[in-house]
C-alpha cells in the first residue's frame, strides 16, 4: 500500500465481507487478525494485505476450519501474499468442495451502525456464490450474510443501507440485486437454497415496512392509492418498496398484498375512490388486462363531478403493447414514485400523469 493510500476503515471492510464490525474486531482480539499498521489515530485501517487476509478467513471457516486454526493459516497469507503454503491450507481445511461464503458472527452483540462511505464495487475473493455481477459491496455482504443464513448480520446490512443511501438506492442497488440473484441460484439449483430467500424476503420485508411505519403522519384526507396484487399473485416485496416510499412522501396508500381477487379489488376501488391503483403482475401467467381495464374505467364521486384512479400497470408480467387511457406502465420504483407524486402535487384533482407510457419493462427490479 502506498503511504497515501490509507486504506478502508473497518466498517467498510465488514460491509465488504458481510459480517458485523463486532465480528471483525471480535476476531482481532481473539486471535490477532487485526490490520498490520494500527495507525496512530482513532480509527484502524486495513491496507489491501490485511483485506486479503479477512478473505481468507472468511473462506477457511466456511469451508468448516475451526477460527483459530482459519486466523493462523491468514496470518501467512498477509506475510506471504500469492505464495502461501497450499499444503498447510489444505490440511487444515475439510476435503470437500470450496465455499465461498464467510462464517456467521460467533454470539456477539449486535454492531454499532457503520456510517463510512462504500467502498467501489468489485469481485471478491469471498464470493457469496450468486452470479450478482457488477454490484454494490453493500449487495455482495448482503448476498454473503444470506448464503449463511446470518440473519443478524442481513438486518444490520439493511438498515445501514438504508440510513446512508436511502429507500430508493438501496431498493435498486442493494436488495433488488440479491433478491435477483437468490431467485436464479433456486432456479438453477433443483429448488436448493429456498431457506435463503425466504429468510432474506422476511427481512427485507421488515425493513421495508419498518421504513413505511417511519414517515410522516398522513393527515391529508385526499384519495390514497391502493397498492396490490393481481389475483394469483404472490410477489409483494416490490409493492412494499412503493409503499415505503409513498410513506416518505406522506402520500395515503391502502396496502392488500398478495393475491387479491377481482371482486374484493372491485370492491376496494368502489369503497375507497383511490386516485390511482398499482396493480402487480410478477409473470405472463398472472397478468389480467381485461381487469385493469375494469378499474381504469371505475367512477365514484357526486354527478358533474365523476373522476376514475390511474393505473400504474407494475411488474415484468403485463404485455408490451402500449397501454389504454387511465394506465402508465413505470419503468421502476423512481418512476412510479414520480407519477404518483405528481397526481397529489396538483392539488386534490386527479389528472393522468405524462410520464412514459410505452416501451417500459414496468419492473420494479425484483419479486419476493
Amino acid at each position: 500500500m502506498h503511504d497515501t493510500d490509507p486504506g478502508i476503515t473497518t466498517g467498510a471492510l465488514a460491509r465488504r465481507l458481510g459480517v458485523s464490525p463486532t465480528t471483525v474486531r471480535s476476531w482481532d482480539r481473539r486471535y490477532g487478525i487485526g490490520p498490520a499498521d494500527h495507525g496512530c489515530g482513532r480509527h484502524r485501517r486495513w491496507s489491501p494485505a490485511d483485506v486479503a487476509m479477512l478473505e481468507e478467513m472468511c473462506r477457511l471457516t466456511a469451508s468448516g476450519v475451526p477460527p483459530a486454526e482459519a486466523a493462523r493459516a491468514a496470518r501467512r497469507e498477509r506475510s506471504s501474499p500469492g505464495s502461501r503454503d497450499a499444503s498447510a491450507v489444505r490440511a487444515a481445511a475439510p476435503d470437500r468442495a470450496a465455499v465461498t461464503s464467510p462464517a456467521a458472527p460467533e454470539g456477539e452483540p449486535g454492531p454499532e451502525r457503520p456510517r463510512e462511505p462504500a467502498a467501489p464495487a468489485r469481485r471478491s475473493a469471498a464470493g457469496s456464490g450468486l452470479p450478482l455481477g457488477d454490484v454494490r459491496q453493500e449487495c455482495r455482504g448482503l448476498a454473503r450474510a444470506a448464503m449463511r443464513l446470518d440473519a443478524p448480520a442481513m438486518e444490520e446490512l439493511l438498515r445501514a443501507a438504508l440510513a446512508e443511501y436511502g429507500l430508493v438506492t438501496s431498493w435498486e442497488e442493494i436488495m433488488a440485486p440479491t433478491l435477483r440473484a437468490v431467485g436464479r441460484k433456486w432456479e438453477s439449483s433443483d429448488d436448493r437454497y429456498v431457506e435463503v430467500e425466504h429468510l432474506l424476503s422476511w427481512h427485507i420485508s421488515t425493513t421495508l415496512r419498518r421504513a413505511a411505519a417511519s414517515g410522516p403522519a398522513v393527515t391529508s384526507q385526499a384519495p390514497p392509492v391502493l397498492l396490490t396484487c393481481v389475483p394469483s399473485e404472490q410477489h409483494t416485496l416490490p409493492l412494499e418498496a412503493l409503499a415505503a416510499g409513498l410513506a416518505e412522501r406522506g402520500v395515503p396508500t391502502r396496502m392488500f398484498g398478495a393475491a387479491v381477487p377481482a371482486e374484493a379489488l372491485d370492491a376496494a376501488v368502489r369503497h375507497s375512490g383511490p386516485a390511482a391503483v398499482v396493480l402487480w403482475s410478477q409473470s405472463r401467467a398472472t397478468a389480467d388486462p381485461a381487469l385493469a381495464q375494469r378499474v381504469a374505467r371505475a367512477a365514484f364521486g357526486v354527478r358533474g363531478a365523476r373522476t376514475s384512479p390511474l393505473v400504474l400497470l407494475a411488474g415484468p408480467g403485463w404485455p408490451g403493447r402500449t397501454p389504454v387511457p387511465g394506465m402508465v406502465r413505470p419503468a421502476g420504483l423512481r418512476e412510479a414514485l414520480a407519477l404518483i407524486s405528481r397526481l397529489y402535487g396538483e392539488g386534490e384533482g386527479v389528472e393522468e400523469p405524462t410520464g412514459r407510457e410505452e416501451g417500459a419493462s414496468g419492473a420494479f427490479g425484483a419479486g419476493g
